[in-house]
């Protein structure tokens, strides 16, 4: 005997019927010999569904498939068919329905905005289940043949009349013509910017160890620090950095971004351009300087871009004179297109940044203006050209500085935005945490001597690594007479900002708040701190008595002030800590001053300095390869951030 292959003749159909109807699924094959079957869902076998017609009481949507068998091990399957089951009104449905197309939900008419969606809706009861195929004005619609016709984004085109034809083997049926209006309105005003927080990191360079020193650092980063206070951001404001301390005061800074946080980060300073890459010059560089002694900015706003930040701002008061552009430049791959970032320059490329000394107030000039604008409403980057316009008026730059502007800024953000915290209330208080913690100052202290001499010691953050220590005498004794105190540290710390004239600009700061104290500390690079520190206060007196001048002393551990406790020195892996002990030593000395005076420096014309680092070139460097010098005769007023 010939066995011959199993053959499906007849398939099954999916079918579309309201719930509990009855609904029965047929398969026809041809073999040797009796054929068995067997009926299974996606699940599991159908119980009892042994035969070639399996009749089920539809209950929900499934799909079905048929095995059949003869009794010489051969076997074969049917295609799967959907069972769909619609749990929706069904009272038309004819009582001797045969399975031709029924509609039993008709699209209804929409008025809908341009830019919106539309979404239409047909639905139809069929055995087999039915095709849908839309038309508008008459004209059938490519790739619209399912129950449910959609547009994501409405324009004028879309406007007409629809309807839809419902067909299976049987009939072919048309549901209601509805017609869609799209209209034109007002765009909705879009919700106005805001941040989950505002964070700044604001460092000035002036003290440099192998380049010209500045001026006007110290009035720029207290000014501006001062004005984003005000603008709702939480500010660290640090002088005078190592490369190594500027890296870690950004990792910090970094820590402190997150998605939706608004992040500024501000230098003046020396600075240069090699190979389209700016770089901040760090106190410590030497000669003559490389891009691994000092800081790339590109590397800085690519870290706050990773934080997904809402807006990423970066505005530098450097020079951006070109410098030994035959090198490779650093590898920096950049993120994809990234919006809401703003650069800032001070001066275009290739070019230079001036300060000024005018009176007893240094400033740089692009600062001078930045600051004048600062805080106004405006989207960020308008308030730069407003910068812009004011610096090219500037006589004293006109031809030689000017501000350039460079930015994905996809949305009208403001420096000036609020702060919204709904939903970030956790990141929140862990950012609120570790900005407390740079700028947390010693409480006030009240000192009561043997002699009955009361002296209070209080203290004023003038930068996140300067701190003033103020000592009063509140209480005088009964026997004690010409009263006096003097303060200092333990370890001592160097005030690197008691030069003639730049003393009396850092005086203007403190004395501006200050109760006219007896005494006043100026504690400066808080930052290279390794242990706590102590503030001795010594009190001087005569006593009345024996007429001859006497000396009590206290001391005072008011841990790590400010940025100190941060420790921003380990970041240094490969330096051991009695080598930082030993490095933070050798910037360490005292000063302390009885009843201070604030001395005005003579008013006189403004002079421009630039700033501009000079780079003396290694024998091996060639000429080439340094950065231009200034002609001393035309720029004999200038000083260059650069």
């Amino acid at each position: 005997m010939m066995i011959r292959e199993i053959v499906v003749v007849r398939h099954p159909v999916s079918v579309c019927v309201p719930v509990n109807h009855k609904v029965t699924l047929s398969v026809r094959a041809e073999g040797t010999g009796i054929l068995n079957y067997q009926w299974f869902t996606e699940e599991k076998e159908v119980s009892g569904g042994t035969e070639a017609d399996l009749t089920i009481k539809a209950k929900k949507t499934q799909l079905y498939v048929c095995r059949v068998n003869d009794h010489f091990c051969n076997w074969v399957f049917s295609d799967w068919v959907k069972v769909k089951v619609l749990d929706i009104d069904k009272s038309g449905l004819p009582e001797n329905w045969l399975g031709e197309p029924h509609i039993a939900v008709n699209p209804k008419p929409q008025t809908v905005r341009q830019g919106t969606k539309v979404t239409l809706r047909c639905a139809a009861f069929g055995i087999p289940t039915p095709h849908y195929q839309w038309y508008r004005n008459g004209q059938p619609l490519q790739d619209k043949t399912s129950g449910m016709l959609q547009i994501d984004r409405a324009t004028a085109e879309h406007k007409g009349s629809y309807l839809c034809s419902i067909s299976n083997v049987l009939e072919e049926t048309w549901a209601d013509p509805v017609d869609v209006d799209i209209v034109q309105t007002d765009p909705l005003r879009p919700a106005a910017p805001t941040a989950t927080d505002k964070v700044a990191l604001l460092i000035g360079n002036l003290n440099y160890s192998n380049h010209p020193p500045l001026m006007a650092p110290i009035m720029d980063v207290h000014e501006l620090a001062n004005l984003l206070q005000q603008l709702g951001f939480r500010v660290v404001s640090l002088l005078d950095l190592t490369r190594e301390e500027m890296l870690a005061a950004i990792d910090k800074f970094i820590q402190l971004l997150d998605r939706g946080v608004y992040g500024l980060f501000y230098y003046a300073g020396h600075g240069y351009e090699r190979v389209g890459r700016n770089y901040l010059v760090a106190v410590d560089a030497p000669q003559p300087y490389r891009p691994e002694n000092c800081v790339c900015v590109q590397r800085v706003m690519l870290s706050m871009q990773q934080r997904r930040t809402a807006l990423s701002v970066i505005l530098l008061d450097t020079c951006r004179k070109w410098y030994n552009q035959d090198c490779i430049a650093s590898v920096i791959m950049p993120l994809g297109p990234s919006g809401n970032t703003v650069y800032g320059y001070a001066t275009c490329e290739d070019a230079e940044a001036y300060e000024v000394q005018d009176g007893g107030k240094s400033t740089g000039i692009f600062t001078k203006y930045l600051n004048k604008h600062i805080l106004q409403t405006e989207k960020v980057t308008h308030v730069l050209e407003k910068v812009s316009e004011d610096l090219s008026r500037d006589p004293l730059v006109k031809g030689k500085q000017q501000v350039e502007i460079k930015h994905t800024l996809k949305e009208p953000r403001s420096l000036a935005d609020p702060v919204r915290t709904t939903g970030h209330t956790r990141e929140l208080h862990q950012r609120e945490a570790c900005w407390r913690q740079a700028n947390e100052l010693p409480p006030k202290k009240r000192l009561k001597f043997a002699c009955g001499v009361e002296v209070e010691v209080s203290f004023s953050a003038l930068f996140s690594n300067v701190l003033v220590a103020f000592a009063t005498v509140k209480t005088k004794g009964l026997r004690t007479q010409d009263c006096t105190v003097t303060l200092s540290s333990i370890p001592p710390m160097e005030d690197i900002f008691s030069s003639p004239g730049r003393s009396e600009e850092m005086d203007s700061l403190l004395f501006s708040k200050s109760e006219n104290p007896d005494c006043t500390l100026r504690l400066c690079a808080l930052q290279k701190l390794t242990k706590t520190l102590v503030i001795k206060v010594d009190l001087h007196y005569t006593h009345m008595d024996s007429k001859l001048r006497q000396t009590e002393s206290q001391q005072v551990d008011i841990g790590r002030p400010l940025v100190a406790s941060c420790k921003l020195y380990t970041r240094n892996h490969g330096t051991t800590a009695k080598e930082q002990e030993g490095s933070s030593a050798q910037s360490m000395g005292n000063m302390s001053s009885s009843k201070p005076r604030l001395h005005q420096t003579p008013a006189g014309p403004s002079r421009p300095f630039t700033r501009k680092a000079e780079c003396v070139a290694e024998v091996a460097v060639s000429r080439s390869n340094e950065p231009e010098e200034n002609d001393e005769n035309e720029l004999q007023d200038f000083t260059l951030r650069h």
